[in-house]
């Protein structure tokens, strides 16, 4: 099988993680939980075709279709294949989800207009919660918990199935992957690992990325207090995100994918240096624009 072909993992008798090879732009993991009568499914794909795909992929295993699709956020990547599960599910999500989803609309269309996404109807959560929800599937339980405050987004949800010791992290966690917070936030990207330390999975299916487990966390802190410290130096010496990012040397981090997103990361650390609420919005123009210039004058792809 190509490395980049989609792959279901089982990770339990009930639970299956999704993962689409290598990771990068677009390319995000999903997962489903079923006790053979009924089936959760954690996030959809970035294309009417890859979520087609891992519907196949789902029925393949045998479970029936999704009675309720949980989203870990808002992102295209995540969302934009919900309408493939309807009218059979449900779609729950943070109340932060659902407005970012409706306020995005077709945002990946804008940001990579060659890419074909199908026939993508923008399909938002229509069960919402605030702080914790725990959907029963069959006797598998399912807590969904929102980190608190803001971080990778507004509205991140964390799945996690206790008995199981499984999380799906959502992009709080970019295995092999560099994170990227600029609509999120820096300071509430490390509270939420505090959050997913906190839950004592074995298991971790992160946003994107190979399945892991809880040294992800570890690393993920590592990378974000290093742009911290970047972005501190940088700002207090007058600089800007890219001119910042293109004098850091990246050491060990230059091997994660997507290295141009430091300057993204840059840009949201500046914002709460300068006092600004964590979420604020950025310029979608000039952080992509910034990563293009870090990527050589080569915009990013979108992989989907």
């Amino acid at each position: 099988m190509p490395a980049t072909e989609p792959y279901t993992v089982q990770l339990a008798p009930e639970v299956h993680a999704y993962v689409q090879p290598d990771g990068g732009w677009c390319l995000n993991n999903a997962g489903f939980v079923t006790d053979g009568e009924s089936t959760l499914l954690v996030d959809t794909a970035a294309t009417e075709r890859r979520a087609r795909a891992l519907r196949e992929a789902l029925l393949a295993t045998g479970a029936p279709l999704p009675r309720t699709v949980v989203n870990t956020h808002h992102h295209g990547d995540h969302t934009y294949g919900n309408g493939v599960f309807l009218p059979e599910a449900v779609v729950i999500g943070h109340d932060a989800c659902r407005r970012e989803v409706l306020a995005a609309g077709h945002q990946l269309h804008l940001i990579w207009p060659q890419t074909d996404f199908g026939d993508i109807r923008i399909t938002a959560p229509t069960v919402t919660y605030r702080d914790r929800l725990t959907v029963h599937v069959g006797h598998i339980e399912v807590r969904l918990i929102h980190p608190g405050g803001v971080a990778h987004t507004p509205g991140d949800t964390v799945a996690h199935l206790p008995r199981q010791k499984v999380v799906f992290t959502g992009d709080l966690i970019f295995q092999g992957g560099t994170p990227f917070i600029p609509m999120g936030s820096l300071s509430g990207s490390l509270r939420a690992l505090d959050v997913l330390r906190s839950l004592d999975a074995e298991t971790v299916v992160p946003g994107h990325g190979p399945i892991t487990d809880p040294s992800a966390y570890d690393a993920t802190e590592r990378y974000l207090r290093f742009v911290a410290e970047l972005a501190e130096e940088g700002h207090a010496e007058g600089l800007t995100p890219l001119q910042t990012a293109r004098g850091a040397d990246l050491g060990a981090f230059g091997e994660l994918r997507e290295s141009e997103r430091l300057v993204a990361n840059l840009h949201r650390a500046y914002a709460e240096l300068d006092g600004l609420p964590e979420g604020s919005p950025l310029d979608p123009a000039v952080v992509f624009a910034d990563m293009e210039a870090m990527n050589g004058g080569i915009a990013v792809a979108c992989h989907a």
